[in-house]
């Protein structure tokens, strides 16, 4: 146990990454729910994604008329 120890304050411990899902090419699948319509639109609800909502749509109407 001691030399355990010793090892660990002279060596350190190292991490590394464990195993799990392997990663897959991407298969259409939305990742976030910020890309999702009710999510943009603030139609779910949430007084987060309406205020963000909000700014998306005068962020919108800003910049259409420099088309």
């Amino acid at each position: 146990m001691n030399d355990d120890f010793q090892s660990i304050l002279e060596n350190g411990i190292s991490f590394k990454k464990g195993g799990g899902k392997p990663k897959t090419a991407d298969d259409g699948k939305v990742k976030t729910k910020a890309k999702k319509k009710k999510y943009i639109t603030g139609a779910h609800g949430s007084g987060s994604a309406m205020q963000k909502a909000k700014y998306r749509q005068q962020r919108a109407n800003r910049n259409k008329g420099k088309r």
